[in-house]
C-alpha cells in the first residue's frame, strides 16, 4: 500500500538494464547460419548465389561511422559538459542503439556466415564474394561496438548513485 492519498498509484520503480553480451551473441548466431544457409537456399532455387558488391560495406562503414559520431557527441554532452539530453532525445538515441546493437550483429553474423560457405570454392567470384563479404562482417562489428558505446553514453547516474 502506498502512503499517499487514496487512488493515486506511486511512481513506478525500476531499472532498464544494457543489451547483454548473450543477447547480442544470439543474434550473431542466427545471423551467421542464416548467411550460410542463404548461399546454398539461393544456389539451390535460382541456381546462383547472391552479389556482394562495394556497396555494401561501405554502407555499413557509413552507419558505424554515424553511430560513433553520435556516441561521442552524447558522451560529451552528458559525461564531460554534465548536460541533461530532452527525455525523448535519450530515449530516441537508447532505442537506436539496442535496435543497431542487435541488427549489426544479425548483419555482422550473416555476412560471416555468408563469408564462410565460400570457403574452399576455387574461382574468382567466390573469392570476391567471400572478402567482399568478410569486410562487411567487420563493418557489421564495427555497428554493435559503436551502438553499445551510444548505449552507455545514454546512462546517468540515478539518485541513490548520487548520495
Amino acid at each position: 500500500m502506498s502512503a499517499g492519498p487514496p487512488g493515486e498509484e506511486p511512481p513506478p520503480v525500476g531499472r532498464l538494464r544494457p543489451t547483454s553480451a548473450a543477447t547480442i551473441c544470439l543474434w550473431a548466431v542466427v545471423g551467421l547460419v542464416g548467411g550460410w544457409l542463404l548461399h546454398a537456399l539461393s544456389d539451390r532455387w535460382t541456381g546462383s548465389a547472391p552479389l556482394v558488391s562495394w556497396a555494401q560495406p561501405l554502407a555499413l562503414v557509413l552507419v558505424a561511422a554515424i553511430l560513433g559520431a553520435t556516441a561521442y557527441l552524447t558522451w560529451r554532452t552528458v559525461h564531460v559538459h554534465h548536460e541533461r539530453l530532452e527525455p525523448h532525445q535519450a530515449v530516441n538515441r537508447l532505442v537506436l542503439a539496442r535496435a543497431c546493437a542487435l541488427a549489426g550483429a544479425l548483419l555482422a553474423g550473416g555476412y560471416a556466415g555468408y563469408a564462410v560457405s565460400w570457403i574452399g570454392i576455387d574461382s574468382d567470384l567466390a573469392s570476391q564474394r567471400m572478402w567482399r563479404s568478410a569486410v562487411a562482417a567487420l563493418a557489421g562489428v564495427a555497428i554493435v561496438v559503436t551502438s553499445v558505446l551510444l548505449e552507455r553514453a545514454c546512462r546517468v547516474r540515478s539518485d541513490d548513485e548520487e548520495s
